[in-house]
């Protein structure tokens, strides 16, 4: 966990994280192993494959799992087709993800693996590329091609308590962590708590504010109990059976736009603090500058290279349900270095255009026809310009 969140001067109790309007501190006596500037892709590599000669700083812990072991595995920050953010670069791309999995059954490291995975397009890191036959079961807060939610926010019902400006959680982790301390998982499955999530992530089927989760690889593992990846509460023995608890839909803001929502809460709240309400309303028009310029360069890139007319259709094609985001990942990188080298850092609110560089490769441009194009859409821009909060993928 990158860990700036509790003792962060914006959080109203010091010390204490909460995920729920009415919940605890679900901070105090969490393990954490890596944090701050240790939390990198290859970081989370290592302890995947329980090789301690991959990991830098942190604990030096590692999964050192045995054949007969499960592995449960939650994942949550931003993240775009093809893609999961990371507080510090790199990012994660869906295929070097892949390979750590294989590598790790390969290795005959574990019997089965459950992982959960909460960001936006998170569907696209396992769509086309995810086998069925390492023992490794996935679901997701979104399918290939949609946002995922934030919900218990300022504003919402119910919301958090009065002196918190942030969301509290995201729809799809909320609907998986109160399923989970409502039933016995002693006597529910993960086929039961899938459904449980896909409805209450759906809002209900009302896909405006709300999700598709779902599910790839050894769907077999489903029929397992939730207890051998989670643990067991002993309490939880006298709850009721199992059953889809009815709740009323939630209200839901983008995780794209959390952040802004948060931005404007300190805006609104600084009436009274003239130097404050400035640098807010300084923080918001530099974030929404930057969101425009990243709009408008991929824009004007596809312009360049496809023609007026054709190139937004071209960029932002979704592929057909099974196939890969794209066919040649390391193509998707260099595109994107490319992109950042001349118009700077995609940010995290810029991994939705992901897809666009995934097509960029999909019809085989040439890497100097891209770098001309970058070139001539954001040759006066300047990277330096870039408020410091938005520089690289935040978390």
């Amino acid at each position: 966990m990158y860990d700036d969140v509790a003792d962060s001067p914006f959080n109203p109790r010091p010390g204490i994280l909460i995920n729920h309007p009415h919940g605890q501190d679900v901070y105090s006596g969490v393990p954490k192993d890596y944090t701050g500037e240790n939390v990198t892709a290859e970081n989370l590599y290592g302890v995947i494959l329980g090789d301690k000669t991959k990991v830098k700083g942190g604990s030096g812990k590692v999964i050192n799992s045995k054949p007969n072991d499960r592995i449960f595995i939650y994942y949550t920050d931003h993240g775009g087709p093809g893609v999961l953010g990371m507080p510090n670069m790199p990012v994660i791309y869906a295929m070097d993800f892949i390979e750590v999995l294989k590598k790790k059954h390969a290795s005959g490291g574990y019997k089965e693996m459950v992982i959960y995975v909460e960001a936006c397009e998170s569907g696209s890191i396992f769509e086309g590329i995810m086998p069925q036959d390492i023992n490794v079961y996935v679901t997701t807060a979104s399918n290939a091609q949609e946002l995922s939610f934030g919900t218990y926010c300022p504003g919402m019902d119910p919301p958090p308590p009065p002196d918190y400006l942030t969301c509290l959680g995201d729809l799809f982790s909320v609907s998986w962590m109160e399923d989970a301390e409502s039933h016995n998982l002693k006597a529910e499955t993960l086929q039961q708590q899938y459904q449980a999530v896909k409805t209450r992530t759906s809002n209900f089927n009302s896909y405006g504010f709300g999700s598709h989760v779902m599910e790839y690889g050894d769907t077999n593992i489903k029929s397992d109990k939730i207890y051998l990846f989670l643990g067991f509460d002993p309490d939880s023995v006298n709850f009721p059976p199992y059953n889809i608890k009815l709740r009323p839909p939630m209200q839901v803001i983008t995780q794209r736009d959390a952040d802004l929502l948060f931005l404007w809460q300190m805006y609104n709240r600084s009436q009274h603090e003239p130097d404050k309400r400035k640098e807010m309303l300084k923080q918001i028009r530099d974030t929404e500058k930057h969101r425009k310029h990243i709009d408008y360069s991929v824009e004007l890139i596809g312009t360049f290279l496809y023609g007026p007319g054709k190139g937004s259709s071209v960029l932002n094609q979704v592929r057909g349900p099974g196939l890969a985001l794209v066919d040649d990942w390391t193509c998707l990188k260099a595109m994107v270095r490319l992109f950042e080298t001349e118009c700077g850092s995609l940010t995290q609110y810029g991994m939705k255009h992901m897809r666009a560089f995934a097509n960029i490769c999909n019809s085989h441009i040439s890497t100097v026809a891209v770098k001309e194009a970058c070139r001539a859409a954001c040759g006066s821009y300047d990277a330096g310009d870039m408020h410091p909060a938005s520089r690289g993928y935040s978390a």
